[in-house]
């Protein structure tokens, strides 16, 4: 597969060190040349029902997701006077940004008869919401501001007829939105290091290349999988990345259960990081956050990843990808260099990550094994589900 960088170097905004926040400075720091690093011995298990059982997954929904807020849709994608729907998580949602910048989330449903107000996912620059079904119409604030033959209700108050809303925060460029109506929003678990570091990588003013959602045959967390861990990368990803990356155990944070991992490119060492302190440090390293409970984040040198796996059954997942650029293309070599990634990362989630999820996930649900278990490059993975653990 092309290697990006023998494409084109486009002109474009890139992200030094210093841009960095200071923890990711001095995570990055410590990251040492491959021959340098050491692997420690590790050996755990969990489960086949964790993967599998419809207990373990009705207890995450409790406990998880309908108990925290959730990712829902990245704010790149909403400019002032935008809206977009979204169905990912099972109940219809609208995310809008009002004129003033304010984001709000609604459940997409008309105060009359239920009917949605949006019914596809692309984004909709529009200042009002009118119901296909008898024409009411609302602000992206969600009052009611107008009702078709109005004069046939009788003692009729708009006022009390506005769109139900939901607790929403934007959160290092990623909106969460509390899902149940019920409680109030817990945000304790959400790491105000991980949003700074993810506006220190420009997520909040990124632009959105590329959306795309994919229905997965596997759990939630067979997907995740493999984006905390580096011991497939040289075997999965063999015949398209996999030249690229050391295969060495990664400089790993946690931030309560939010998992910060950075490692360096093939042939990487420390002393590269002052020889050109102007040059983009995606070419040296990588990140990859899993931000709780279901957003990864990878980057990568000309874009970043973001992907939020929403658990719908505990063999299916819906996964929402975004490939963001610092800036849009603005020439036909910048065009190309990012139409052909986007090319090359969808081929290689969709058709080796996720692919290796679902095929996985049909052992998983024959019985085998009983129990997985994971070594020392899969260690992140075991803190991730200790974290998660604790608050189930």
């Amino acid at each position: 597969m092309t290697e990006v960088a023998d494409i084109s170097r486009p002109a474009r905004k890139v992200t030094r060190l210093a841009d960095l926040t200071p923890s990711q400075i001095e995570a990055i720091r410590k990251i040492p040349a491959e021959k340098d690093a050491v692997l420690v011995p590790f050996t755990a298990t969990r489960s086949n029902a964790i993967f599998t059982g419809q207990e373990r997954f009705d207890l995450e929904q409790a406990r998880i997701f309908r108990r925290f807020p959730v990712p829902v849709m990245l704010s790149a994608l909403l400019e002032p006077g935008s809206v977009v729907a979204s169905d990912s998580y099972g109940l219809p949602l609208l995310i809008a940004r009002t004129r003033d910048g304010t984001i709000r989330a609604f459940v997409n449903a008309c105060q009359h008869k239920g009917a949605k107000l949006i019914e596809d996912c692309a984004v909709h620059k529009q200042g009002r919401l009118t119901c296909p079904y008898h024409a009411w119409t609302y602000g992206l604030d969600g009052k009611l501001i107008g009702v078709a033959r109005s004069e046939a209700f009788e003692d009729f108050d708009k006022g009390t007829r506005g769109l139900a809303e939901l607790e929403a925060r934007e959160w290092g460029g990623v909106v969460y939105v509390q899902l149940n109506r019920d409680i109030a929003a817990d945000w304790s678990q959400l790491s105000q290091q991980v949003a700074d570091d993810f506006t220190a990588l420009g997520l909040p003013t990124a632009h959105v290349h590329g959306r795309k959602t994919f229905d997965l045959a596997a759990n939630w967390k067979v997907v995740l999988e493999p984006f905390l861990e580096g011991y497939h990368v040289q075997r999965l990803h063999a015949a398209s990345i996999g030249d690229r990356f050391q295969d060495a155990p990664n400089i790993v944070d946690m931030f309560g259960p939010n998992i910060r991992q950075v490692s360096g490119r093939i042939g990487y060492v420390p002393e590269m990081l002052d020889e050109d302190p102007a040059s983009n440090v995606h070419k040296l390293v990588t990140h990859a956050y899993t931000a709780f409970p279901n957003c990864v984040v990878v980057t990568s040198q000309y874009y970043t990843s973001v992907m939020l796996l929403v658990p719908r059954a505990p063999g299916r997942t819906i996964v929402e990808y975004f490939m963001l650029t610092p800036e849009a293309a603005s020439t036909p070599k910048a065009e190309e260099v990012f139409a052909r990634s986007y090319e090359m990362i969808l081929a290689v989630f969709g058709g080796e990550d996720f692919r290796a999820a679902e095929i996985s996930q049909q052992g998983l649900e024959a019985g085998v094994p009983q129990e997985t278990i994971y070594c020392g490059l899969e260690a992140n993975i075991v803190r991730y589900y200790e974290a998660i653990e604790a608050l189930l």
